[in-house]
């Protein structure tokens, strides 16, 4: 049985519109030619918010040494790998075996130690695996049938003080007229059908969805693209893109 099969959150023809296209997961000019360019402000995003939590110094080589990653929906590794350099143990899972097949083949021709699995989010809490002081759920929630048991499911991965950092896009008009029909039908940034703007989330459906966990959250921190300098950067408007933090006491 596929792990999709056995997953209540995962949905068959999101894994498979994904898996489709896995191949190109490094090409920056191909279909994930979007992620590559917001990829910066993610990751600084990212950097600096554990860096609070742990009180480590980004300066240095391999700040994060010591400290365990879960990066959820890993794709291809766009993440997963920047977070090895930055000294975390990484673990990235994806529900696509296509996904994973390319992230391994990719962090192996790098000389990157990376724990890549074809597992989901039930499959690791079922395993009973080790807590993880971050945890990465970065454009994952808005693919999957059941957003509130997953992202209390994932929340449940973290080791008591760990962080979760969510990312998605915001259920408001804006976003379904640049987001989707502008991204995907008019400057044809993503692939046509890439997202469902029904299944978008707004900031308060994430606070509402992980209350049941004692978990302190914060944000939403937006993330606005500026099309002049063809660059994206964190901005008070969460209108459409926006980031989030959940923190385990």
């Amino acid at each position: 049985m596929s792990v999709a099969a056995q997953s209540f959150s995962v949905d068959p023809a999101e894994v498979e519109k994904f898996s489709r296209i896995a191949a190109q997961w490094w090409d920056p000019k191909g279909k994930f030619a979007p992620l590559h360019r917001f990829n910066p402000v993610r990751l600084g995003f990212i950097r600096d918010q554990a860096a609070a939590r742990f009180d480590r110094d980004v300066a240095v080589k391999a700040p994060f040494e010591g400290l365990r990653l879960l990066d959820i929906g890993c794709g291809g590794g766009l993440l997963s790998e920047p977070m090895r350099r930055l000294g975390f143990e990484v673990t990235g899972v994806d529900a696509s075996a296509k996904n994973i097949g390319v992230a391994s083949a990719h962090a192996a021709e790098q000389g990157l130690e990376i724990a890549y699995r074809n597992v989901t989010v039930e499959d690791l809490l079922a395993a009973d695996q080790p807590p993880f002081d971050v945890i990465l759920n970065m454009e994952v929630v808005e693919h999957v049938t059941d957003p509130g048991r997953f992202l209390r499911d994932a929340s449940r991965l973290l080791k008591p003080g760990g962080i979760m950092v969510v990312a998605t896009m915001n259920r408001t008009l804006k976003a379904l007229a640049f987001a989707k029909i502008g991204a995907e039908y008019v400057l044809g940034w993503l692939p046509k059908g890439a997202h469902d703007w029904r299944k978008f989330l707004t900031p308060d459906e994430v606070r509402l969805f992980l209350s049941p966990e004692p978990l302190a959250v914060e944000g939403p921190f937006g993330v606005g693209y500026n099309p002049l300098a063809d660059r994206w950067s964190l901005t008070p408007d969460a209108s459409i893109n926006y980031m989030m933090t959940a923190a385990r006491p």
